[in-house]
This record gives structure tokens, C-alpha cells and sequence, in this order.
């Protein structure tokens, strides 16, 4: 339901309170979002025990909810325009929950596959809408903070799933995990996703959505409850302003002066996953295991991983508003990009686990600092407000389409023979300790900084670039 009316004494200055609490139900997406991507990595070796699986197939069962990820992607920003980010991601809810089950349940490696596409478009439809809305009820000021607030909640449920799968590996046999155990982390997912989708039904509707509808009585009911009534009397003529001047459709974003952004947000979607980080989400546990860990050892320190994660995300909350997004991408590419290259020459040396461990935790960190919350913010910013949904569309099915990539062909470039004899499992680290490089030109180059500056801003700055294009 949409909020109208608001409390007296909340429409001078608004609610912080408020506004940060639609932020933590919008981010229980993310929270799935990283629940349901890392669920793999512990199940992952158990799963290819039970169904006999090669290096490709491996792969396929680790990166078939990508290929849900790529619809999901596909068609968030058309739904959440056409009904609402609020249904939206109540869609998504309902597909996290139906997964969890299935994939639980699956007698053969195309059941599982299947179950992993559902819930991946759940994952795609989230991934996208959980950034939009928040950016969209936020204030300037503390935007870049609260849309972190979604990758927290991604990391948070890495995390949590890692403790999951850690404690059902651990309190049981080889031969029992090999059976069930997998079965329970998989079907583990649905107690979040049914809580999400409750929760859902309280929040209202993103304010700028409303505004584009017609509704601005229940936008400016919104407004002012998250803002107070200056606020909202003054960001409801902004956002009309904004929605009055803009015409056309997403063919705009290939005119002159306005497809860079495109180019930003497409190009940024694919360098946050070729720099390698779900290699690490998906599949640290066989890697640890490769090096000579045991299956508990390996999972104890995927869950190390997690922790090292999620601390450098809250210290992003932190620094996002604070130093810029621009500063962040370019020193958090440089500390990936040397971490990576660190860990291909211990993997080369043939080096021992606790190397390993220091490279990845300082690689994980480094991403978690930049890479991680400020690509998702970037992306939430910079597309005009009547096309948002649909822009981000492109850039995030680019961003799953890239996470597809990486994740199906890691085990093959891992476990190549030729590649192997060569380079002692060097190779792919090298490969993405290279895209780190590229990513740090990229955004020297070519990225702006939108710290402090309101959507509508971003929007007019966008807008007078496409009139000096068009001018010359």
C-alpha cells in the first residue's frame, strides 16, 4: 500500500528513521541477492559428487542461475517501470522462495539448473530494483551511504550462507553431504525470502515512480515523511520539473552528448565481475580444497572470506560520501589488481595455503571498499529519471552476462592441462589481476564523480552536455 497521510509531528524535518528503515527492507533483496549467488560454493563439491560432474558441467551448476540472472535483469526495469519497484521486488521475493524449494528437491542436474535459472531471475530483478528504489526515497546528502546499504545486505547473506553451509558440512559425514547435505543449504533460502516478501507489503511506493504515474498526492505523502514538508514541497517540483522535460524513450541514451552514460554504466557492470570477484564467491571452497585445505578447513576460511567482506563494506558506508566514488574505484582497482597478481605468482610457487588466504582476504577487501557498493551506486545515479528502470536494465543484464562468463569458464581455465603444466593455476588470476588495470584507465578517464550532487542534478549535468554535443 502507498502512504498518504503522515504524522504531524514528522512533517517538519521528516524521518531519517523512516527513510533508513525502507532502505533495510528494499536491501533483504540484496541479502537474497548474496544469499542465493554464495549458497554454491559450499554445495558446490558435494553437488558434483553426486551427480558425477566434468569441469563444464561443474560449471553450468555453478553459473545457471547467471543465465536467470541475464532475464531477470532483462525485464526488472520494464516491470518496475510499468508496475512499480514495490512489486517489483515482491516478484523477485516470490521466485527466491519458489528456487529454494525446487533446487532442494531436484533429482537430476537439469531439475537443479532450472530451479537455479528461477531463482536467478530473482537475483537480476533484485539486483537492479534494490539499488533504485533506495536511491530513489534518498536524500542527497547520505544517498551513496544508504544505496551501500544494499551491498552490505548482499555481503551480510554471502556471509550468512557461508555460516550455513559451514555448519551442515561440519555436523555431518562426506557421504551425507554428498546426499543431503546440499539439499539443506539450497532449500535454507526460503525462511529469508518468505520474511522479504511479508515485509514488502508495508513499504510504499518509490515517490519518483508515483510522480511518473500521475499520483503526486501519495508521492508527496512519501516525500514528506522522508524528508519533511519543505522537503517534499521542493523535491516533488524538482522531480516534476525533471520528469516534464525529459521525452522519448531509451533510444535517447545513443543520442550524441548522452551515450556515454551508457557507455559508463555498461562498461563498469562488466569490469566489476572480469576482475574476478565471484571466482572467490562461488568457488573459494574448491579452491582452498585444490591447495591442500580439508573440506571443514576450506570451508572455515570461505567464511574468514565473509567476514573480511562485510567489514570492508561497512567501512565503504563510511568513505562512499565522504572521499567520492571516483577516489574509491581507482584505489580499491589498484589493491585487487595487486592482490590478484600476488596470488597467481603464490599459486605459480606453488606457495602455501596461508599465502593464499592473505592474497584473496586482501583482494576481497579491496573490492569490498570500492569496486563492490560504489559500481551499484554509480549505476543508480547517472540514468535519467523516465528511463532509470530501463537503463539499468541494460547495464545490470551486461553486469549478470559478464558473472556468466567468468563463472562458467573458471573451471575450465583452472583445471586446463595444458594451462596447469604451464602455470600452476596462475592463469585466471593473472587474467583478472589484468582487468584491474583496465578498470583503474577507465575511470581516470572517463568516469565523473556524482558525490553530494541530487539525481535531479546529475540529470541536468547529463542534459547540458547532450545541448554542447548538439551545438557543435
Amino acid at each position: 500500500m502507498t502512504t498518504t497521510t503522515v504524522d504531524s509531528s514528522r512533517t517538519e524535518h521528516g524521518s531519517m528513521k523512516y527513510v533508513v528503515g525502507l532502505s533495510i527492507v528494499a536491501a533483504l533483496g540484496g541479502l537474497l541477492f548474496g544469499y542465493d549467488t554464495a549458497v554454491i560454493s559450499g554445495g558446490i563439491g558435494f553437488l558434483r559428487a553426486y551427480f558425477s560432474l566434468d569441469a563444464a558441467e561443474t560449471g553450468w551448476a555453478a553459473s545457471s542461475a547467471l543465465t536467470g540472472c541475464l532475464i531477470g535483469a532483462a525485464i526488472a526495469g520494464w516491470i518496475s517501470d510499468l508496475s512499480g519497484r514495490k512489486r517489483a521486488l515482491m516478484i523477485a521475493a516470490i521466485l527466491f522462495t519458489v528456487s529454494g524449494v525446487w533446487s532442494a528437491l531436484a533429482d537430476s542436474l537439469s531439475s537443479f539448473a532450472l530451479a537455479r535459472i528461477i531463482g536467478g531471475v530473482g537475483i537480476g530483478m533484485a539486483s537492479l530494483v534494490c539499488p533504485l528504489y533506495i536511491a530513489e526515497i534518498a536524500p542527497a546528502a547520505s544517498r551513496g551511504k544508504l544505496v551501500s546499504i544494499n551491498q552490505f545486505a548482499i555481503v551480510s547473506g554471502i556471509l550468512v550462507v557461508y555460516f550455513v553451509n559451514y555448519f551442515i558440512a561440519n555436523a555431518n559425514t562426506e557421504p551425507w553431504n554428498i546426499q543431503y547435505g546440499w539439499r539443506w543449504m539450497f532449500g535454507s533460502e526460503t525462511l529469508p525470502a518468505v520474511v522479504f516478501l511479508v515485509l514488502l507489503f508495508v513499504v510504499p511506493e518509490s515517490p519518483r515512480w508515483l510522480v511518473k504515474q500521475g499520483k503526486n498526492e501519495s508521492a508527496l505523502g512519501t516525500l514528506t515523511r522522508l524528508g519533511g514538508k519543505e522537503h517534499a514541497d521542493r523535491e516533488l517540483a524538482s522531480i516534476r520539473e525533471v520528469i516534464a522535460q525529459e521525452r522519448g524513450t531509451t533510444t535517447q541514451l545513443f543520442q550524441p552528448g548522452m551515450r556515454i552514460i551508457l557507455v559508463i554504466g555498461v562498461v563498469l557492470a562488466i569490469l566489476q565481475q572480469v576482475t574476478g570477484i565471484n571466482v572467490f564467491m562461488y568457488y573459494a571452497p574448491e579452491i582452498f580444497k585444490q591447495l591442500g585445505s580439508g573440506t571443514n578447513a576450506a570451508l572455515l576460511q570461505t567464511i574468514i572470506i565473509g567476514a573480511v567482506n562485510l567489514t570492508f563494506t561497512i567501512v565503504a558506508l563510511y568513505t562512499i560520501d565522504r572521499f567520492g566514488r571516483k577516489p574509491l574505484m581507482i584505489i580499491g582497482s589498484t589493491g585487487m589488481g595487486l592482490s590478484l597478481a600476488a596470488l597467481g605468482l603464490a599459486a605459480y610457487l606453488q606457495k602455501t595455503e596461508l599465502w593464499v588466504l592473505l592474497f584473496i582476504l586482501g583482494y576481497i577487501a579491496s573490492f569490498a571498499l570500492s569496486m563492490g557498493p560504489v559500481v551499484w551506486v554509480v549505476l543508480s545515479e547517472i540514468f535519467p529519471t523516465h528511463i532509470r528502470g530501463r537503463a539499468m536494465a541494460i547495464a545490470t543484464l551486461t553486469l549478470w552476462a559478464a558473472n556468466y562468463l567468468v563463472s562458467q569458464t573458471f573451471p575450465m581455465i583452472n583445471e586446463s592441462p595444458w594451462l596447469v603444466e604451464n602455470f600452476h593455476h596462475a592463469a585466471p588470476f593473472w587474467l583478472y589481476a589484468l582487468f584491474c588495470l583496465v578498470t583503474i584507465v577507465f575511470v581516470v578517464m572517463f568516469v565523473p564523480e556524482t558525490k553530494g550532487k541530487s539525481l535531479e542534478e546529475i540529470e541536468q549535468m547529463w542534459r547540458s552536455r547532450r545541448a554542447a554535443a548538439q551545438d557543435e
